[in-house]
C-alpha cells in the first residue's frame, strides 16, 4: 500500500470531435455560470472565435483577457484582480499549454471552476492539475505549482487543433513519448508492480508510446496537408488528454522524471534554450535519462525516429552547449528534484553530470 499516491484522473467532462464545443453551454449550465472570464492568446484566438457560438448567448456576461504568453505569477495575479473586479464565477481558457497552466493556477487561487478549449496539441497541460511556472521574460522559475482542483471541462474540435503550427504538434509527440521512458523503470520496481493505479498508468504510457512510434510520420504529413485523418485525431487526443492520465493515475511515480528535470534545468539556466519548444527540450531530456540509466541501445533505437521528426539529440547539436559552471548549476538543480531519485539507478551529482557528458560524447561520435 502506498500512503503518498494522489490520484487526480482528469477533467470532469471531456469531448473531442467536430462541433464538440457546442457542448460548452451545457457545462456552463451545470455549473450555473453567469459571469465568465475568457483568457486567450492572439493568433489562436482569432482562429478559435468562429467555433465559440456560446459567447453570443445573452444569458452570459463575458469579460475577455489576452494573456502575455507566459504562465507567470504576475499573469496569474492579473487574472485574480480582473476576476474579483468583475465578480467572475467561471473562467475559460482558450489556447495552448502555458495558457492552460495559467488558467488552472489562477482558478486555484480564486477558488473558481474553470474549463479549457485547447487550440493545439503540444502537451498534456489541459488535462493535468499543475502549472509549470515561468517569469514574464520566458525564463523558467524552476518551480511547478500543484493543486487539487481539476478542470470542469476539456472540450475542443480537431478542425481547430489541426490549424496550428506543425512544430508544436511534433513537440507534443516528443513530450508524450517521455511518459513511457520516464515512468517505465520506476514502475517496474517490485514494490510498485501490484499497485492497481500504477498498473493503469503503465498501460496508458505504453499505449501512448506505441501509437506515437507507429503513426507519427503519417499524422504529421496529414497535418501539413490539413487532412483530419484517424492518425492525426488519435495522436492529438493522446497528446493533450490520454498522456495526462499517465500522471493522473500514477502521480509522482509516473508524472515525469529526469527528462523533464533536464527540460526545467535548461529553461532555467540556459537562456539560449528559450526559442526551443517545451517538447523539443524534453526530447533531449529523454536521451539524457536513457544515458543516466545507461540504456544506450534504446538511444540507438530512437535515433532514426528523432531524425525523421527533426528532434534535438544533444546540446551541441542544438547549439546551446554551456560552459561547465552552467552545467554544474543544471546538475545541482536536477539533483534537487525528488522525482529524479525515484529512478532505480545511482543518482548522485557525479552520476547525473557524467550522464550529460557521456551523452554529448556518444551523440557526437554517432554524428561523425
Amino acid at each position: 500500500m502506498l500512503n503518498d499516491l494522489k490520484v487526480k484522473v482528469g477533467p470532469q467532462f471531456y469531448e473531442y470531435h467536430e462541433d464538440a464545443i457546442e457542448k460548452v453551454s451545457d457545462v456552463l449550465e451545470e455549473y450555473e455560470a453567469k459571469k465568465i472570464l475568457i483568457v486567450h492568446g492572439t493568433v489562436s484566438w482569432e482562429k478559435a472565435k468562429t467555433y465559440l457560438s456560446f459567447v453570443e448567448r445573452a444569458k452570459y456576461a463575458f469579460t475577455y483577457h489576452r494573456y502575455s504568453g507566459e504562465c507567470s505569477y504576475y499573469s496569474a495575479n492579473r487574472i485574480v484582480e480582473l476576476s474579483k473586479a468583475a465578480d467572475i464565477d467561471f473562467i475559460i481558457g482558450v489556447g495552448g499549454g502555458k495558457l492552460a497552466d495559467l488558467v488552472g493556477y489562477a482558478a486555484h487561487l480564486l477558488d473558481l471552476d474553470f474549463g479549457l478549449i485547447p487550440t493545439l496539441a503540444s502537451n498534456c497541460a489541459p488535462w493535468t492539475p499543475l502549472s509549470v511556472m515561468y517569469k514574464e521574460s520566458g525564463e523558467a522559475e524552476g518551480k511547478t505549482e500543484h493543486y487539487l482542483r481539476q478542470a470542469a471541462f476539456l472540450i475542443t474540435d480537431p478542425r481547430l487543433v489541426i490549424d496550428a503550427p506543425v512544430d508544436y504538434f511534433i513537440a507534443g509527440l516528443a513530450d508524450t513519448l517521455a511518459k513511457w521512458y520516464e515512468s517505465d523503470a520506476i514502475l517496474q520496481q517490485e514494490h510498485l508492480r501490484n499497485e492497481p493505479f500504477l498498473q493503469l498508468a503503465a498501460f496508458t504510457a505504453k499505449l501512448c508510446k506505441e501509437a506515437i512510434m507507429q503513426d507519427s510520420v503519417k499524422a504529421i504529413e496529414d497535418m501539413k496537408q490539413g487532412v483530419l485523418s484517424e492518425e492525426f485525431v488519435h495522436l492529438s487526443e493522446i497528446i493533450f488528454a490520454v498522456a495526462g492520465m499517465v500522471g493522473g493515475l500514477g502521480d509522482k511515480y509516473a508524472r515525469n522524471a529526469a527528462a523533464h528535470a533536464m527540460h526545467d534545468g535548461m529553461s532555467k539556466y540556459i537562456p539560449e534554450s528559450h526559442p526551443f519548444l517545451h517538447g523539443e527540450k524534453v526530447a533531449y531530456g529523454i536521451f539524457y535519462q536513457l544515458a543516466l540509466e545507461e540504456k544506450w541501445h534504446l538511444i540507438d533505437q530512437l535515433l532514426p525516429f528523432y531524425q525523421a521528426l527533426e528532434l534535438p539529440v544533444s546540446l551541441q547539436q542544438m547549439g546551446i552547449y554551456p560552459e561547465e559552471s552552467v552545467i554544474d548549476e543544471i546538475i545541482e538543480f536536477i539533483d534537487s528534484k525528488e522525482k529524479v531519485h525515484l529512478i532505480p539507478v545511482t543518482t548522485t551529482r557525479s552520476s547525473l553530470k557524467n550522464a550529460l557528458l557521456s551523452l554529448e560524447e556518444y551523440i557526437k561520435e554517432k554524428r561523425e
